[in-house]
């Protein structure tokens, strides 16, 4: 059995470790597809140059050895280390930090900022302070299979959220993506995951099936038609 990405250790433990798996969409690109060309640098420095004007400079160039892997189809490109998101005045703090590919950390910020923010202050009346989030750049392929196609975790094109964080006393509001306490909160994830549907090319979490069990799964699989989504 594999693993499920690793869960904050201030959210509640599951009662079985369960396996990670991710759906094969058929319209996803096929396993023999060449790889794309080499990435420009000077791209990948304008996008970090503009996520840094317009979230703050807590999000930086990753360390090569960190986005680095003995698997060459594993490269990420232009990778950044995001720490915190500046939306407005509120930092949107990761937890722990986490390397995507440039053109994620865009789209994540992104979502948080049109999608999240005004959801948690419309549920809540509170600014989203921050996310417990894991499964950032992992070299694997898809189910941790010796052959298949690469998760896009493997390329940093994924990111896994166990919790949103809104602003309060004690540590602020955490609502779990795996157990919402209450009904306003269930609402709350529930607009999150049709927004995020709308915002990537694959939204997976509970229910989808146990692998997402306790996180939402958000991703920029390339696919053969651009408006192409898979959301459960």
């Amino acid at each position: 059995m594999t693993l499920p990405p690793p869960r904050p250790a201030d959210l509640h433990p599951q009662q079985q470790s369960l396996p990670s798996s991710e759906p094969t969409d058929p319209s996803a690109h096929p396993a023999g597809a060449s790889s794309p060309d080499l990435p420009n640098p000077e791209s990948g420095a304008a996008c970090l140059a503009g996520l840094r004007a317009l979230y703050g400079t807590r999000v930086r160039a990753a360390n090569a050895d960190t986005a680095k892997s003995e698997d060459a189809a594993c490269r990420v490109e232009s990778p950044v280390l995001v720490e915190a998101l500046e939306m407005g005045s509120v930092p949107v703090v990761f937890e722990p930090p986490v390397t995507l590919s440039c053109e994620m950390a865009t789209k994540a910020a992104e979502f948080l900022l049109i999608s999240v923010q005004p959801l948690a202050k419309g549920y809540f009346g509170r600014d989203l302070v921050g996310l417990r989030a894991g499964g950032g750049q992992e070299c694997r392929r898809r189910n941790r299979a010796a052959t298949g196609p690469l998760s896009e975790h493997a390329t940093g094109r994924a990111l896994d959220i166990f919790a949103f964080v809104l602003a309060g006393e004690a540590g602020g509001l955490k609502v779990s993506v795996e157990r919402p306490e209450d009904t306003v909160q269930q609402r709350f994830l529930l607009a999150v995951r049709q927004a995020a549907c709308g915002a990537f090319t694959t939204s997976i979490g509970p229910g989808a099936d146990a692998a997402h069990a306790n996180h939402l799964h958000l991703d920029i699989q390339a696919r053969r038609s651009p408006s192409t989504r898979f959301c459960q």
